[in-house]
């Protein structure tokens, strides 16, 4: 990509456009613009032994704009994997079959990252540490007075995922418990209270049985 849009450029240095230096505040008939306006980025490529100048809106692929007192430039970020930097050592966006990771473009994301759904570029991954003992088993903010409750436990996250805005898996869970039905202290009622007892008919012996 970076290879078609230099020639992009330099087909259109062929086609004439010299002849005329646009932007150009000093323009060689060899080697193009020397220095541009100031609202323009003086952009220089090698071919060969040869270096070609055009003064340029913005810097293409590959490039990203210093602006000086004198002049300002397109300056070519250091690494070749990066398509687009904000300086020479901090890439903001990889090319093709690359992970963008801390300003770096890696063929795989480092360990302990992940690269991100529909992008390229690798996050933090978050490892919490281990789970906690379950906590006692509650209703409605109750341990005790009914049949079914719930308890949770938690586990941590480590700060330097915190800090990176690591995605992180479940930090908590719950469980169904089951509770002590009636509360300590709590007087039950004897299921035969209220009830009267039935005395029972008596039978009489006939006689001469």
């Amino acid at each position: 990509m970076e290879m078609l849009t230099q020639n992009r450029w330099k087909k259109q240095v062929s086609a004439g456009l010299l002849e005329n230096c646009t932007g150009c505040v000093l323009c060689s008939e060899d080697n193009g613009c020397i220095t541009c306006h100031h609202r323009l980025f003086l952009l220089i490529w090698r071919d060969g032994i040869r270096q070609y100048g055009m003064c340029v809106h913005t810097c293409p692929p590959g490039y990203f704009g210093v602006r000086g007192l004198e002049v300002n430039r397109c300056t070519k970020c250091r690494s070749p994997s990066c398509e687009s930097c904000f300086s020479r050592d901090f890439c903001m966006k990889c090319k093709d079959k690359f992970y963008l990771h801390k300003g770096q473009c890696f063929r795989q994301c480092p360990p302990s990252t992940a690269a991100q759904p529909g992008t390229r570029e690798c996050q933090e991954t978050c490892e919490p540490g281990p789970w906690s003992e379950w906590s006692a088993c509650t209703h409605e903010s109750r341990t005790c007075g009914c049949k079914w409750g719930v308890e949770t436990r938690v586990r941590e996250v480590p700060a330097a995922a915190r800090e990176e805005g690591a995605a992180c898996p479940a930090l908590s869970e719950t469980r169904k418990c089951r509770m002590r039905k009636h509360c300590p202290g709590e007087k039950t009622e004897p299921k035969n209270k209220g009830k009267k007892r039935q005395k029972k008919p008596k039978t009489e012996a006939h006689a001469g049985t």
